[in-house]
């Protein structure tokens, strides 16, 4: 009876869930908190000191089919997605020469995000097409804060997490990188001399995202007005949309230590 379990399982629908052991120890030891947790650096010399450990874990990534990745759970899904952009990010800026920016890799007419450098669920795939197509253009996975997770390798992104997203944990692990991106007030503040919520330009770049999500991107950062700073008397201003938004500059220098 033992030796059926397995196989019935399978038919049920619950596949094994993909081991992300390997990255969490990699983030665990190369990527440290800054300015008490709200931003991170790689530490990217020590990354390529394990370079094998991290291309096995990119070649466990691409060896899951299509038909192996249907199977699983929706957390489980998106937490591959994530960590394989994530983990073919850092692969990339190794690659290159760990570069000033992600941003001096490629030509004017073909940027990094645009390089097909890597095969993911059996087809040849950029860091544009996870992010974009598998999980923005999938609205079965699409969760705005995924912009909180998803990192292009850059001081202005959300903290690259020094621990894989796994599926158990996946919303609480959302949530967290969510609020401690807001709470940096580096990238994101309520500015009180002019009376105007200054945030990310990803907030600009996918307002269509907080849109959809709330109605506008106002209202979806209204459950986070202690993060950013924002007065209790301004908050109405927030609920009727009515409260000035700016977008900073986004530093596009690597995020190393």
């Amino acid at each position: 009876m033992k030796h059926l379990l397995i196989p019935l399982l399978l038919l049920c629908g619950y596949a094994q869930a993909f081991d992300h052991g390997s990255w969490n120890t990699l983030l665990n030891e190369h990527v440290k908190h800054l300015r008490d947790g709200v931003a991170t650096a790689v530490d990217y010399n020590g990354m390529a000191e394990d370079r094998a450990g991290l291309q096995s874990y990119l070649n466990a990534l691409s060896a899951v089919t299509t038909a192996e990745f249907q199977q699983w759970s929706r957390d489980e899904q998106l937490a591959f997605l994530i960590n394989a952009y994530n983990a073919f990010t850092v692969e990339l800026i190794l690659l290159e020469g760990q570069p000033d920016s992600i941003r001096d890799i490629g030509s004017f007419f073909s940027g990094p995000w645009d390089k097909e450098f890597f095969s993911l669920l059996g087809k040849p795939r950029t860091l544009d097409e996870v992010e974009h197509e598998m999980i923005r253009g999938n609205p079965a996975l699409m969760d705005p804060r995924i912009h909180f997770a998803v990192n292009c390798a850059s001081i202005g992104c959300p903290a690259l997490r020094p621990e894989a997203y796994t599926a158990d944990k996946l919303d609480g692990q959302l949530e967290e990188s969510t609020r401690k991106f807001l709470s940096d007030k580096q990238r994101n503040r309520f500015n009180a001399d002019d009376n105007v919520l200054e945030v990310s330009k990803i907030f600009d770049w996918y307002e269509d995202d907080f849109e959809k999500a709330a109605g506008s991107v106002a209202n979806y950062l209204l459950p986070y007005a202690k993060e950013l700073g924002v007065p209790q008397v301004k908050q109405t201003s927030m609920k009727s949309d009515d409260l000035t938004i700016r977008h900073l500059d986004y530093n596009w220098k690597l995020n190393k230590q």
